[in-house]
């Protein structure tokens, strides 16, 4: 099912909770997912239920994810909630996950946000900006 915008365009698909999908999917709309996709997944905004599943790679400028994922996930702004269960490594630039969310894999930031960042001592990078810096010597 997609909705179309006035001007007649595409602005979102929905997978509804009966569907399930073999293959990879990609659309440069958002995409809302409830049912199961086993395959990838490139899009721009992915919305995940909270009882679907996906057994593949995720690709998108943003995702909010509730539900089962068995993959890598590649997202520019990332929200995991409470209900996700999350196999795979993620990448993102920016990250929020809700107390309860569960995440098997690493988790790291991409490297448009890590490259901004002046380059700091190890004992100093984790501190943020302009808080008071302690570094103990052994």
């Amino acid at each position: 099912m997609a909705t179309r915008s006035s001007n007649g365009g595409t602005t979102f698909s929905v997978l509804g909770p009966d569907i399930s999908v073999k293959g990879n999917i990609e659309t440069r709309t958002d995409l809302h997912v409830n049912g199961s996709v086993e395959g990838d997944i490139a899009c721009s905004a992915l919305i995940q239920g909270e009882t679907s599943t996906i057994d593949g790679g995720i690709e998108a400028k943003s995702a909010r994810l509730a539900g089962r994922v068995t993959g890598s996930i590649k997202v520019g702004e990332l929200v995991i909630l409470k209900s996700a269960r999350i196999d795979g490594d993620v990448s993102y630039d920016t990250l929020t996950i809700e107390q309860g969310a569960q995440v098997e894999g690493r988790l790291s930031a991409r490297g448009e946000a890590t490259a901004a960042r002046p380059s700091r001592p190890a004992a100093v990078a984790d501190q943020p900006q302009g808080e008071p810096n302690l570094a103990l010597a052994g």
